[in-house]
Order: C-alpha cells, then sequence, then structure tokens
C-alpha cells in the first residue's frame, strides 16, 4: 500500500511502497506541487526504480523552476538506495534518527 499527501506542516508525506504499480499515483500527485518542496519519507518501506524515476523528474522539474526537493528523514534502507544509484549526489537527503 502507498500514501502520499500533506502533513499539518505542508509537507509532502510518503507512506508504505513506492514501486511501478504506485508511481503513477505518485507522480500525478507531485506534478501538482510548485516551489520549494520538503519530502518526508520516514514513513516509506521500499522505492523502486519506478519510485526513483518519479523524484529524478519531480527533482529536475522544480530545479528547471529555480525551485529544490529536498527529502527528510529517510531511513538507512532507503537511504543506501540513494547512495548505491547515485541519487544521494543529487538530492539535499536529511536521514531520520533511527538511520543513524
Amino acid at each position: 500500500m502507498f500514501q502520499i499527501g500533506f502533513d499539518d506542516s505542508g509537507n509532502i508525506v510518503a507512506e508504505g511502497r513506492l514501486d511501478a504499480a504506485q508511481a503513477p499515483h505518485a507522480q500525478e500527485f507531485l506534478d501538482a506541487v510548485a516551489g520549494d518542496c520538503v519530502l518526508d519519507l520516514g514513513k516509506l518501506e521500499y522505492i523502486s526504480s519506478a519510485g526513483l524515476g518519479v523524484l529524478l523528474r519531480t527533482h529536475k522539474r522544480l530545479m528547471d523552476a529555480n525551485h529544490g526537493l529536498r527529502l527528510v528523514n529517510v531511513n538507512h534502507h532507503i537511504n543506501d538506495i540513494f547512495m548505491y544509484s547515485g541519487f544521494d549526489k543529487l538530492f539535499q537527503i536529511e536521514t531520520g534518527e533511527s538511520s543513524q
């Protein structure tokens, strides 16, 4: 199961598994976001290459508009995926307390 939405502070929260089946839903949601974006991945359990593509397309779109995408509360497992894929060089990533 995958859910994405805004929290009370205006950050975007992604929860569950962001895989190929959920990527279109995530992309549609993120395509509607303008301006600087904080994406809380503290409850994200899994991300596939399709999910990485969603983040990359969103990052590129925001950068083209002089904005950014910041990933926060990234757990150890998801952070490893970002490191292995080289995405840690593209994104501003803040790990969660549980991954330190």
